[in-house]
C-alpha cells in the first residue's frame, strides 16, 4: 500500500505482528509497517496516525480491543509514559527478558549466516530502585518554585517526579530537599532557552555496597549564593554524604557536567565494591548504573575467559579499570587502553586499592594504541576483552584483531545492534561460540550482550 493511502489523524484498527527494536508494537496496514509505542505483540488495538514517513508511520493507541496476557495492568508510575525512561514499563518483568532475548535472536537471524546461540536473558531479583547514579534536570513549576524530574521523551521540558521507580530512594530524597533550599535561597534555575540562571542539574551517585554518597551541583557560573549554608543543611540531613562537589558548566550543551570541579565538603570521589574489588568514584568517572547486574557481567566474562595465570589480557575501552581487575588476579599480565585521561588516572588507583600490579594502562585512542602495543611493543594477547561505545569497533580495531588471530575475544556490548554488526565481520576467523544478553536496564529496551568468540582451528 503506497504511504498516500495512510494520512494523518486517521484510525485504524489493526493487530499487533511483532515488537521492534525499541519495544515498540508493529503492525502492517496493506503491507505498510507501522509502529505503535506501548503496544504488545498478539494485541489487537485502534489507533491514530500520528505522523507518516515514506517507508513507515507511527501510530498511538487510543483503544484496546484486545490485550496480551504479558501485559502489566499494574502500573506503578504515573511519569513513564511522558518521560521514555522505563519505555517497557506496561509489560511484565519476565516478559520483558524474553523480549530482549527475542530481540538480540532476530538481529542474529536478520544478519549473520551460521546459527549462532542466543541463551536466555538474565534478570535481576528485584528489578526496582537499581540505579547508582541519578542525573536530575533542575526546573520550575507553574508557580516559579525548583522542581526536579527527567526530560519529556524527545524534548527538554522537565516532567517533576514523585518517585521513580528505578532511581535509588535515597538519591530522590535528596535532590528534593536541595529543591526545598533552593527555593528558601532564592537561588536561582537555569534556562536553557534564555541561557540565564543558575543550577542546571543535580547529580547523585551512590556507593550500593559501601552507602557512601556523592552530590555534585551543576551550575552555570561560579558561585553558589550562601554557598556554606547550602552545603551545611544537605550534609546535616544526609550524613551519609561524604562529599559535595559544584561542578562548572557553562556553555550552552546537552552535556550534563562541565570539566570543572570544586569540592565544597569532602574529597570529591567516593568508593563502591564489586564483588570485593574496591573502586574510586569521581564526579566524571564512568561506573556501571546497575552494579549488582554488573558483577554477573563481569563474573561471565571472566568465566569465558578461563583464565589460568599464564595468559597476557588486553582491555580495550577499559574506562576506571573495572573489568581489567577482575580478569588480573587469573592472568599474567593485563594492558588497559582508554581515551579519557581521567578515567585512566582513576584505574591507576584502583589497581592501588585493589593491590593489583599486574596492569598497565595507556591513555589514547583505542585503535591506535592497540595497534602500537601488537606492532611496536610486540604484545601478543591470548585474550582480547573490548567493551566499546554504542558504536561499536572501528574497522581497525577489528583488522588488527584478524591479524594478530588472538585465541579469545570476550566482546561486551551495550548496543546489539552494532555487536551484530561487528560479529558479521570477525565470524570468518572466529567462532562465534554464544551470546548472553545480560539485563543491566531492568524496564527499558536496552539490553548488555557477552558475547565468546573462539579462534577457529584452521586460521
Amino acid at each position: 500500500m503506497d504511504k498516500i493511502f495512510i494520512k494523518k489523524n486517521e484510525e485504524y484498527i489493526v493487530d499487533v505482528i511483532d515488537n521492534g527494536y525499541e519495544g515498540e508494537g508493529i503492525a502492517k496496514i496493506n503491507n505498510f509497517t507501522i509502529f505503535i509505542p506501548g503496544a504488545i505483540k498478539g494485541e489487537k488495538v485502534k489507533i491514530i496516525i500520528v505522523k507518516v514517513n515514506s517507508s513507515h508511520a507511527f501510530g498511538k493507541i487510543i483503544e484496546f480491543i484486545s490485550t496480551s496476557n504479558t501485559r502489566n495492568n499494574k502500573i506503578d508510575c504515573i511519569t513513564y509514559k511522558r518521560c521514555g525512561g522505563c519505555n517497557l514499563r506496561h509489560i511484565l518483568y519476565e516478559d520483558t527478558l524474553k523480549l530482549k532475548t527475542e530481540i538480540v535472536k532476530n538481529l542474529v537471524n536478520k544478519n549473520l549466516k551460521n546459527k549462532v546461540i542466543v541463551k536466555e536473558t538474565i534478570g535481576m531479583e528485584d528489578p526496582y530502585n537499581y540505579r547508582n547514579k541519578a542525573q536530575y534536570p533542575v526546573g520550575v513549576d507553574k508557580d516559579n518554585n525548583p522542581i526536579i524530574g527527567v526530560y519529556a521523551k524527545r524534548t527538554h521540558e522537565v516532567i517533576q517526579i514523585e518517585d521513580c521507580m528505578i532511581q535509588n530512594k535515597e538519591s530522590q530524597k535528596i535532590a528534593k530537599y536541595i529543591c526545598t533550599i533552593l527555593k528558601e535561597q532564592k537561588i536561582t534555575i537555569y534556562d536553557e532557552n534564555t541561557q540565564k540562571g543558575l543550577v542546571r542539574h543535580i547529580v547523585i551517585k551512590v556507593g550500593i555496597k559501601t552507602g557512601e554518597i556523592m552530590c555534585v551541583l551543576v551550575i552555570n557560573g561560579e558561585n553558589i549564593p550562601k554557598e556554606k549554608e547550602l552545603v551545611k543543611k544537605i550534609i546535616t540531613k544526609f550524613p551519609n554524604i561524604k562529599t559535595i562537589v559544584k561542578n562548572i558548566n557553562t556553555k550552552n550543551t546537552n552535556v550534563i557536567l562541565g570539566n570543572k570541579n570544586i569540592n565544597l565538603y569532602g574529597n570529591g570521589y567516593i568508593y563502591d565494591k564489586l564483588e570485593n574489588y574496591i573502586f574510586k568514584i569521581s564526579p566524571l568517572s564512568f561506573y556501571q548504573i546497575n552494579p549488582m547486574q554488573t558483577e554477573k557481567l563481569y563474573q561471565l566474562a571472566v568465566n569465558y575467559a578461563e583464565l589460568t595465570g599464564k595468559e597476557t589480557v588486553i582491555d580495550l575501552y577499559c574506562g576506571i579499570g573495572t573489568i581489567g581487575i577482575f580478569m588480573a588476579k587469573k592472568a599474567k599480565h593485563v594492558y588497559g587502553i582508554e581515551i579519557v585521561k581521567q578515567a585512566i588516572e582513576d584505574a591507576k588507583e584502583n589497581c592501588k586499592l585493589n593491590n593489583i600490579t599486574n596492569i598497565k594502562y595507556y591513555v589514547g585512542d583505542a585503535q591506535i594504541v592497540f595497534e602500537t602495543l601488537i606492532q611496536k611493543e610486540k604484545i601478543v594477547p591470548d585474550v582480547i576483552v573490548v567493551d566499546p561505545p554504542r558504536k561499536g569497533l572501528d574497522n581497525k580495531t577489528i583488522e588488527n584483531i584478524m591479524k594478530i588471530k588472538t585465541k579469545k575475544i570476550i566482546y561486551i556490548s551495550c548496543n546489539p545492534a552494532t555487536l551484530i554488526r561487528d560479529l558479521g565481520k570477525l565470524k570468518d576467523n572466529y567462532e562465534i561460540k554464544e551470546i548472553q544478553p545480560i539485563d543491566l536496564f531492568p524496564y527499558t529496551n536496552h539490553v548488555e550482550c557477552v558475547t565468546l568468540l573462539q579462534l577457529k582451528e584452521s586460521m
